[in-house]
């Protein structure tokens, strides 16, 4: 039996690896988690690590990506010392999907962490829009407008960046592999012009993910982010019955 998700990532040039990855089931319901901290230091590192554990809960529980993404980003919110403008704590952005068995895929997201789909005939679509100045007022795409540690509400997120702090979507009732994707995983690849699809033909999840990265590193610039990405094959089945996942190879 082939493993129905896996997850992979390299450090590429940075001094520690601060994106995490998660998943938890509940009630057959299961949630798919990528964090990518801000920063590089072992306190970023072990923050984002439990951020994505907790979210991989909370998300499972609620069956819901978005009801899950907005737990935590409003618990993280609440902390006392994040109020303070000199405050200086971790932060990471965020992607989660949320499988049901028999239901669409939800998904939700702050920050640049992508989202995709692909469907069994080959189409991959980007279910995310990058919470970026890139896609605000053109500027840089290293300056996210959203994050999970933010104190801001959706209307002051709205206010000045014209989007919400918590972006959620629905995935086609046909998808058949997901893919959460850091920026230092997809932004390689797209700014060689490579098809994202290439590297997800595998029928196994692990292999998908492991050439993914390592595309993702050997295509970097000068100095190569920490590249890390989830690959999941669904629908789930109904809660009782085995995931059988992709073939084997």
């Amino acid at each position: 039996m082939v493993q129905a998700h896996a997850s992979a990532q390299l450090i590429g040039d940075r001094s520690h690896q601060c994106d995490a990855t998660a998943t938890h089931t509940h009630d057959g319901t299961r949630a798919y988690v990528l964090c990518d901290g801000i920063g590089s230091s072992d306190e970023v590192q072990a923050w984002t690590r439990t951020a994505a554990r907790r979210i991989a809960r909370a998300a499972a529980r609620s069956g819901d990506a978005e009801a899950g993404l907005r737990a935590e980003y409003d618990r993280y919110a609440a902390e006392p010392e994040r109020k303070s403008p000199f405050a200086d704590l971790p932060n990471a952005c965020a992607a989660v999907a949320v499988a049901v068995p028999g239901k669409p895929l939800t998904v939700a997201w702050c920050g640049d962490v992508r989202a995709y789909v692909l469907t069994p005939g080959g189409t991959l679509r980007c279910l995310t829009a990058d919470h970026n100045m890139r896609r605000v007022f053109g500027g840089s795409r290293n300056r996210v407008t959203s994050y999970l540690g933010a104190v801001e509400s959706d209307d002051q997120c709205k206010g000045r960046y014209n989007h919400p702090a918590i972006e959620s979507a629905t995935a086609p009732a046909d998808t058949s592999r997901l893919l959460l994707a850091s920026d230092g995983a997809y932004e390689p690849l797209e700014d060689s012009c490579r098809d994202l699809t290439r590297y997800l033909g595998w029928r196994s999840p692990r292999r998908a993910a492991d050439t993914f990265v390592t595309a993702a590193i050997d295509h970097a610039s000068s100095h190569a982010d920490n590249a890390t990405v989830l690959v999941a094959d669904l629908p789930l089945r109904t809660p009782g019955s085995t995931n059988q996942g992709a073939a084997s190879e």
